[in-house]
């Protein structure tokens, strides 16, 4: 049985993983192909653009709050409506540039992007925001694994392919702290439309760049693909239901019979897709994926750390604008300690100690570490300084979830099935988008509810309010942050108790899927 449900996971391993098994791809490029790098500089833009919308949209979203005049429940649903169509629809994109082709997979991607990136920022009302970040998000979710599996498909040479992934890893990685300074620029300079604005011209290079160079055929369409469209609908609807339930907890209250009742449907929606996966000829996310306690505990690791850092992400640009009277870019500028501990907690450490001691001893510490930052953000008021209270923390966030990231993604596709890689990758990263959904949506609501609680016991009189509301919101933001630091120990435990894998005898993998950057 299981062999069978590795089979038919083939398609999306192939779109989505940078390794083939035995055969190179059918229309893979000549090794001497001079374009071949001005492919890779279309692929990586397409990657670049999808990576920087991540963070962009953070800086500009107080702008975007005032302007549309969004409540601060529902502000979160800016964010939320990207990640959630991006992690939800991801593993269904695979299948979708197996069933249509790559390169054309690629293209319609880029163009619906560009489209969606135009409605927002065109956008006259909030919902109008919010359903274009939707459909960012769903366009995402198409274009990501289909550049994926080109850049496998372009470079077939080993060394050039190590190259080549080096660069596309890099500009993942990069993408967020370029998107924080471009999006702090837009923001200040022009206004927040720009920071959606931006993705048209972008996208329009890469798809001329994509119509001259990159080699598709209709033949790269796989003849087995199929959409479980049963699996999208079941697994998507429960977690719009769930993350839909945090944000009206903020006005009708936790016990509200429509909160409750938002609950249950996403609870069952979620279980109703369980089932529906051990039963579909072509399941989206084949369970026995699941099935090995390492992997799944660094699904769920991943899955709970994001939680912590996406509300960090939201609570800290609102406290560095609203509060401290930050600009967007001094506020895009101030996270950037944090995108560079990241990359040396990643690269510098817990690369160079992988090989040498098992993933939980870098996992374990790294969430230690980075609840330890988060602990010292509940100490923020109204008037704190940079450099001494909030910097210190950023790094410490940084490096932990550098040290963890890199052990969760190795040892999450480490020992899987050529077969099954692909679906692995995608499942790692798809935890990464929920996990940013789920917190994004929960933290916001605590914050806004303590908040509002705080203002409502302490406002007496109308003369306290330019006191009270900034202590109000400040204390909200306290609130949610110790949640989150919870949330954080939660993932280490998880990572203590479930991954028990020991440390490589021969070093990492020689190739492991490229990541999505997780900022």
């Amino acid at each position: 049985m299981q062999r069978h449900q590795g089979a038919r996971s083939r398609p999306l391993a192939n779109a989505l993983h940078p390794r083939r098994s035995a055969h190179q791809p059918r229309h893979a490029r000549p090794a001497g192909d001079a374009h071949r790098w001005w492919a890779l500089v279309v692929i990586a833009l397409a990657q670049l653009m999808v990576v920087l919308d991540a963070t962009i949209v953070n800086i500009a979203l107080p702008s975007a709050q005032h302007a549309l005049h969004m409540s601060d429940a529902n502000r979160q649903w800016v964010i939320t409506a990207y990640t959630l169509a991006f992690g939800g629809l991801l593993l269904l994109g695979g299948r979708i540039a197996d069933l249509v082709g790559r390169k054309r997979t690629f293209v319609i991607g880029l163009v619906g992007f560009a489209v969606a990136s135009a409605l927002g920022g065109a956008a006259t009302s909030s919902g109008m925001l919010f359903g274009a970040r939707a459909l960012q998000g769903a366009f995402a979710a198409v274009l990501a694994p289909s550049a994926l599996s080109l850049l496998t498909t372009t470079f077939t040479d080993p060394r050039e392919r190590g190259k080549a992934f080096g660069i596309y890893g890099a500009l993942a990685g990069s993408g967020s702290a370029i998107g924080f300074i471009v999006g702090g620029l837009l923001t200040e300079y022009l206004n927040w439309r720009w920071c959606l604005y931006v993705n048209v011209p972008i996208a329009i290079v890469a798809v001329l760049g994509a119509l001259a160079l990159l080699h598709g055929r209709a033949g790269d369409a796989e003849d087995g693909a199929r959409l479980d469209v049963p699996g999208v609908v079941l697994g998507c609807g429960g977690l719009v239901a769930v993350v839909y339930g945090f944000s009206e907890a903020e006005p009708r209250g936790w016990t509200d019979p429509v909160v409750l009742g938002l609950f249950a449907a996403g609870a069952a929606m979620l279980a109703a897709f369980v089932w529906w996966q051990t039963r579909a000829r072509t399941p989206l996310l084949p369970l026995h994926v699941l099935r090995d306690r390492d992997r799944a505990g660094c699904f769920l690791t991943m899955l709970l750390a994001v939680i912590g850092m996406f509300g960090l992400f939201l609570f800290m640009t609102y406290y560095l604008q609203e509060i401290l009277g930050y600009s967007p870019l001094r506020t895009g500028l101030a996270f950037l300690p944090l995108t560079a501990a990241i990359i040396v907690g990643s690269t510098q450490i817990s690369a160079r100690l992988l090989h040498h001691v098992a993933p939980r001893l870098l996992m374990v510490p790294g969430m230690l570490l980075a609840a330890g930052g988060l602990l010292l953000l509940t100490r923020l008021t109204v008037v704190a300084e940079y450099t001494t209270e909030v910097l210190p923390a950023l790094l410490l966030m940084g490096l932990g979830m550098g040290l963890t990231f890199m052990p969760v993604f190795a040892t999450a596709t480490a020992g899987v099935a050529p077969e099954d890689a692909g679906v692995t990758s995608a499942t790692v990263n798809t935890s990464q988008q929920v996990g940013g959904s789920i917190g994004t949506a929960l933290l916001n609501t605590v914050a806004t509810t303590s908040g509002t609680a705080y203002i409502t016991a302490r406002l007496h009189r109308p003369a306290d309010r330019a006191r009270v509301v900034p202590e109000g919101i400040v204390h909200g933001y306290t609130v949610a942050i110790w949640w989150a630091a919870a949330v954080m120990l939660l993932a280490g435990l998880v990572a203590a108790v479930m991954v028990t894998a020991r440390a490589p005898k021969h070093g990492l993998p020689t190739e492991r899927p490229a990541p999505e950057s997780a900022v």
